[in-house]
Formats: C-alpha cells, structure tokens, sequence
C-alpha cells in the first residue's frame, strides 16, 4: 500500500446501537460525576469565614501595592515630562 491509497472502511453502525452507547456513555458520566461529587470536602462555618477574611485581606493588600506604584510612576512621569 502507498501513501497515496486510501483504504476506506465501512461506517454501518445501526441506529440501535448508537442509541444504546450513547445512553450508556450519559448514564456512566452521570454515576462518575455522583461519585467525584461525594469526594468533596466541603469547609465548616469557621474554615469558610477565616480563609475569606484572608482573601479579602489580599485584594486589599495587592490592591494597596498597585495603587501605590502607581502613585509612585505617575509622580516619576510628571518629573520628567514638565
């Protein structure tokens, strides 16, 4: 066989099996989300409030950095370009 020669395959897949795959595949991806969804951890009251208050803590910090080195480029700008 050459590179240039295509062997074509038939493509007969009844209806019926199709139907039947497809159900399983959805039925099998539903029984694996069920399970990884049973997996999960979720936080009590306490572990929910501190790691939000140390979220929040850092958008304020990094929020506070850019400010600030903004503050610092734009006083720098209008030194050299006055």
């Amino acid at each position: 066989m050459t590179k240039n020669e295509v062997k074509e395959q038939p493509k007969e897949v009844s209806k019926a099996n199709s139907e039947t795959s497809d159900n399983a595949g959805i039925t099998k991806f539903f029984a694996d989300s069920k399970a990884e969804f049973s997996k999960i951890v979720w936080p009590n009251r306490q572990q929910l409030i501190s790691e939000s208050a140390s979220v929040l803590l850092m958008i304020v910090a990094v929020a506070t950095f850019v400010y600030l080195i903004d503050a610092l480029f734009k006083a720098i700008a209008l030194q050299v370009f006055q």
